[in-house]
């Protein structure tokens, strides 16, 4: 396998993460409310956003969102592509649990690098449906992060590290490592009734992480939902307590909340994430040939 820089992952999601903040915002605020309030529509809150504090308003904690890929998905990405060229080496291409694995134990590295710009993500995005006398009001997120740890100490850091992280294993496993399972099978067999064969290129990486994106959303939605809660919260409730609780006071269908933005959000944001990736790739390898 060529070799590329570790984090061209990184710049690749950072990338994505410019056209779809927008709607990681809407998911988040979704997530963020309780059962005392209505669940309103993504698209609804977006309006209530626009209208009420303009267009800017809906990329609010693009600071922390460009600081969590450039930790988060720099890692798992990196990290993922490092150990899928080690099990590479002997000439065979891994097996689908090994990339599995291997993107899960990625996954996890990522979610803990990333977890102080996760809180500031959440605080930030969440910020403006809190009471005036509970905001955080962070201008960005560099002075977010001086705040989280003069407020909070260095503990104050791992705020929801375990919720995080289980998170991140599911997450990186469901997207990353169903992507290549999608993108090898999409090659090897062609479509069944139509019989159309997959070429690697554009219309295939489109293809695999749209499935890859789908995957993802669905199974990480609810530790998803529980990291979010406990990121936004004040209090030190663990995860079992806001699992617990909303499981009382909401039904399981909480564990779904914010499902469609997310899945609006991580489908074009897979998308965009692994079409830049290639693409950055293509170029890497062309400027610096191996």
């Amino acid at each position: 396998m060529p070799n590329y820089p570790f984090w061209l992952g990184g710049v690749a999601a950072s990338m994505a993460a410019c056209f779809t903040h927008p709607l990681d915002l809407a998911k988040v605020r979704m997530q963020s409310l309780g059962s005392t309030v209505p669940s309103p529509s993504m698209l609804k809150i977006l309006r209530h956003s626009i209208s009420n504090d303009g267009l800017r308003s809906v990329y609010t904690g693009l600071s922390a969102s460009l600081m969590r890929q450039m930790t988060y998905s720099l890692v798992r990405l990196g990290s993922y592509e490092e150990m899928k060229k080690f099990m590479s080496e002997n000439g065979r291409s891994p097996s689908a649990g090994k990339l599995l694995l291997a993107a899960g134990v990625a996954g996890g590295l990522g979610g803990i690098a990333g977890n102080p710009a996760d809180i500031l993500l959440v605080r930030m995005t969440s910020d403006s449906i809190r009471p005036p006398e509970k905001r955080y009001n962070y201008r960005n997120g560099i002075t977010g992060l001086i705040s989280l740890v003069k407020e909070d100490g260095q503990k104050g850091l791992a705020r929801g590290l375990g919720t995080n992280t289980t998170r991140a294993v599911l997450m990186n496993a469901s997207q990353v490592g169903s992507y290549d399972f999608f993108k090898t099978t999409l090659l090897q067999y062609p479509i069944p009734l139509v019989n159309y064969q997959f070429h690697d290129g554009f219309f295939l990486h489109v293809v695999a992480s749209l499935a890859a994106g789908t995957c993802g959303t669905t199974v990480c939605s609810p530790a998803d939902v529980i990291r979010t809660r406990i990121m936004g919260s004040s209090g030190k409730a663990s995860p079992i307590e806001v699992l617990v609780r909303s499981l009382r006071e909401e039904g399981p269908a909480f564990m779904f909340k914010g499902w469609t933005p997310a899945w609006m959000r991580l489908g074009p944001n897979t998308v965009l994430m692994f079409v830049f990736f290639e693409q950055l790739k293509r170029g890497w390898s062309s400027l610096v040939p191996s």
